[in-house]
């Protein structure tokens, strides 16, 4: 996916911070805020690697998922 292709997808910042999720024996994920209220999601271990992007409804599908270990 390219990235920042439309102003909708422009992140905030720069940064992207580790999940609140993230534990010390698993894959570590990032998120970053996007504007329009997206999200950009990416494995911790590959920054240049791909990123899943989220719309606002989105992620609170996604994040009630991993709440209820939809995907363990």
């Amino acid at each position: 996916m390219t990235r920042d292709r439309t102003p909708a997808l422009r992140r905030r910042s720069s940064a992207f911070r580790k999940s609140t999720y993230t534990n010390t024996m698993a894959a570590c994920v990032e998120v970053a805020d996007l504007d329009g209220g997206y999200r950009a999601v990416r494995d911790s271990k590959d920054p240049a690697g791909p990123e899943l992007m989220f719309t606002e409804a989105g992620w609170a599908a996604f994040t009630a998922g991993v709440r209820s270990g939809d995907f363990d």
